[in-house]
């Protein structure tokens, strides 16, 4: 089978996935504008071959890379990047070249608005917050403010991560966002805050709609206020996935209707009881993401589990099931630092203190920092208690 992967050299960890095609038997047809020589080892090894463009953004120059890899290769069986910035891109490629193997143009919206996903979310009788769209104008925002309390939370309809995210507390807070997106508001939606844990529910699924694997984040503290804040990062991958986070995590894999894909969906686990939404300790939708959680994360499901989700990723693709089995299980914690904070332990101190622990320590790409900070530190351990005196060791 041949696979086209759009930007396959971005996050380096990619080229994993790519390896694993490789390594189940496809022809793996590479596309980005980074020249061939500034690829990773492992990437180059796994391509068939690589087309570069000179503006990924130009869906035109990438058209005619799809179409070259088609008369050369035959029938292209898959379009993929695993990365959100490329969804809309990848579903036209698909829609155009007829490739069933993924979300094609009519469905993107309901994976890419987040006014659109609610519609979902009813469908699968999934508790979401309320929400109005902004375009609405000041005066329905602020009865619908009136309706659920402040604080709201305003954010793009179509966007991803905490950018262009605003918490409005009053009246005078609404009509000042109001006079500072005179001209683009209606590009916003406006939600009810709710309160509690942020947690993800993480999976591969196969064309039947079959979790070949699934996973838990947790996220102590909200992408917002740590964005916002510019707060250090503290984050973990469980042991093992709730039941009850693992059967709404499948409902709304089904209500949108996705096979064949990596997801990442978020959900709050309430600190209280809500009308309207649930008990406290209940799950309730708070977006949709199809495609692997970012940063490092990918690779902390891999030292928590004992796996390789690449690997399983591309079985999936190749033989629509996981060959790749799990090991002993963890509890994997990520820390982020920023550049310019005094800490109590030099990074020399981190090093030598949790030497049995760490499974990887780097550098994190700038076009991620604000939402994962600069410095990164990802250990795995037994138990939560200890991986919490690594979040404060490292952070203190």
């Amino acid at each position: 089978m041949n696979v086209v992967f759009i930007s396959p050299h971005f996050p380096a960890t990619y080229s994993h996935f790519c390896a694993g095609l490789k390594a189940d038997g496809f022809n793996v047809l590479g596309i980005a504008d980074a020249p061939y020589e500034e690829l990773n080892e492992e990437l180059r090894n796994s391509l068939t071959e690589y087309y570069r463009v000179q503006d990924l953004e130009d869906y035109d120059q990438v058209y005619r890379a799809v179409a070259f890899f088609a008369h050369k290769y035959g029938r292209i069986d898959w379009i993929e990047s695993n990365n959100e910035y490329w969804l809309e891109q990848n579903a036209r490629l698909r829609s155009d070249f007829n490739v069933c193997t993924g979300i094609k143009t009519d469905r993107i919206s309901s994976i890419k608005e987040k006014s659109e996903m609610k519609k979902y979310y009813a469908k699968g009788g999934i508790p979401t917050a309320r929400q109005i769209k902004v375009s609405q104008g000041p005066k329905a925002v602020s009865k619908f403010a009136a309706l659920t309390g402040y604080p709201i939370i305003i954010k793009p309809d179509n966007g991803v991560g905490a950018d262009g995210t605003f918490k409005i507390c009053s009246e005078k807070e609404l009509e000042e966002f109001f006079g500072n997106h005179q001209h683009n508001y209606g590009a916003f939606v406006a939600e009810e805050f709710i309160t509690g844990l942020l947690v993800s529910y993480d999976a591969i699924y196969n064309s039947k709609a079959e979790p070949v694997f699934e996973s838990m984040g947790v996220y102590p503290t909200p992408i917002m206020e740590i964005v916002h804040d510019n707060l250090e990062v503290c984050y973990y991958v469980d042991k093992t996935v709730p039941k009850a986070l693992s059967e709404i995590g499948r409902r709304t894999v089904k209500a949108f209707g996705i096979t064949s894909r990596f997801v990442h969906l978020e959900f709050f686990k309430l600190d209280r009881d809500r009308e309207g939404l649930g008990k406290k300790g209940d799950y309730v939708g708070l977006e949709v993401n199809m495609r692997p959680a970012g940063g490092f994360t990918p690779d902390m499901m891999n030292f928590a589990h004992s796996t390789d989700v690449y690997r399983i990723w591309a079985d999936m693709a190749a033989f629509d099931e996981a060959r790749k089995e799990q090991g002993e299980q963890f509890y994997c914690g990520y820390v982020g630092r920023r550049d310019g904070r005094a800490h109590k332990h030099s990074h020399e101190e981190v090093l030598s203190a949790y030497a049995q622990n760490l499974t990887y320590v780097g550098r994190m790409p700038e076009a991620l920092s604000g939402a994962l900070a600069n410095q990164v530190y990802i250990g795995r351990f037994k138990t939560a208690a200890d991986m919490k005196k690594f979040f404060s060791f490292v952070t203190e």
